[in-house]
């Protein structure tokens, strides 16, 4: 059975959660708005995204040590607290600039708790013959947190400033907080660690396509996360948010059918095509002058997240034994962290010195890497689909 007490808990909690970290997609406008230029704007996020990346196989290991619910009980006390830390800029790009990328290192890590954790965690309750299915549909409720937080954030920012929006980053993380404390623990640790380390499981053939295929990934989502903001700022177009609500419509769509679908054909028949709506998506961004493509482009990254994703965390965690499902969830998780990173700090700068259309097609050639990448990989590397 997918759909128990526990998986809605999970479900308010991720929607919650979700929603407080997409909020800090205006983040970047706070950025400029203290003299910033897109070069911060890069490091900025991505310290965020390289203390997440860089802590993952801590991270991992303690998930699969202390357990999913402990684990994802303290990622969100980190999560409530960031926000609020925030506050205390006066001049964040000036003196506070040193504590400002600490700040957002401490909130990565908060993040990278909870994101490993609760996919560990729904790892662990869903039926292993309909896995993906529950992921993707799971997923969802990310996805409509992923939708609501921009939506929220951008009300919120237009009536109380950037304190507001910092205040109800805070107050998503606190729901996500109360809604996941009565659950039990899925996995409960027991006796010593045993299984694999993290870079033991991650020089592992499937392991080293997951994490390659996350990487490239987690660079487009940097494309789309810090930079369709100043994309719409730059051209006069308002209401940044409806981008991430087409996105997030359309990767929910495509979750009722992409699910069984992926059941039936397997990971490998379906990941090419995830990953190439998500490059026509970022492709469309270059063009847009208006709402309405903007809200094309999201809708058609989004389908293609939308399979992407519970495809990718799905050939992570298929046939791994409860010890390493957090260190397998860790090695998806941080992959697309170490691309968020890159892409934040790399597209950053390519955008800074020739503008945000080269910016997006720079992404899209990355991504078509991964194409190729999964393409061509070797035999012995090709991950097992049912």
């Amino acid at each position: 059975m997918i759909y128990t007490p526990a998986f809605w808990a999970m479900a308010v909690a991720n929607f919650a959660q979700t929603a407080s970290f997409s909020a800090f997609c205006l983040f970047p406008l706070y950025l400029l708005a203290h003299h910033g230029d897109r070069g911060d704007v890069g490091i900025v996020m991505g310290a965020f995204a390289l203390a997440s990346a860089v802590c993952r196989p801590w991270i991992s290991e303690m998930i699969d040590r202390i357990g999913r619910k402990r684990s994802f009980t303290l990622g969100n006390l980190i999560m409530v607290g960031a926000p609020l830390a925030y506050l205390g800029f006066a001049d964040p790009l000036g003196s506070g600039y040193p504590w400002l990328l600490l700040l957002r290192g401490v909130h990565g890590v908060g993040m990278a708790i909870c994101f490993t954790a609760v996919f560990t965690y729904m790892a662990d309750i869903l039926p292993e013959h309909r896995f993906n299915e529950g992921i993707g549909m799971f997923g969802i409720s990310g996805l409509v947190g992923a939708a609501a937080g921009p939506l929220v954030a951008e009300t919120v920012l237009h009536r109380a400033g950037y304190p507001g929006l910092f205040l109800a980053a805070a107050a998503f993380s606190l729901v996500s907080l109360l809604a996941h404390l009565p659950l039990a623990e899925s996995h409960p640790p027991s006796g010593p660690r045993r299984g694999p380390s993290f870079f033991a499981l991650l020089g592992r053939g499937k392991f080293v396509v997951v994490t390659l295929l996350s990487l490239l990934f987690g660079l487009g989502l940097a494309a789309t996360g810090n930079f369709v903001a100043p994309l719409a700022q730059e051209r006069g177009i308002q209401l940044v948010s409806t981008y991430y609500a087409c996105y997030s419509a359309g990767a929910i769509v495509i979750r009722f059918t992409g699910g069984p679908l992926t059941e039936h054909f397997g990971e490998n028949r379906l990941l090419p095509w995830g990953i190439g709506l998500f490059i026509a998506g970022l492709a469309l961004l270059p063009a847009t002058r208006g709402p309405l493509l903007l809200a094309v482009a999201g809708a058609v990254s989004g389908l293609g997240h939308g399979l992407l994703f519970p495809a990718l965390n799905t050939l992570a965690v298929r046939g791994e034994p409860g010890e390493v499902r957090g260190k397998a969830t860790g090695i998806f998780t941080g992959g697309i962290d170490t691309g968020l990173f890159a892409g934040s700090l790399v597209l950053g700068y390519i955008g800074e010195a020739f503008g945000l259309p080269t910016l997006f097609f720079s992404a899209c050639a990355a991504m078509a890497a991964g194409l190729l990448l999964f393409g061509f990989r070797p035999p012995g590397a090709k991950p097992n689909s049912p």
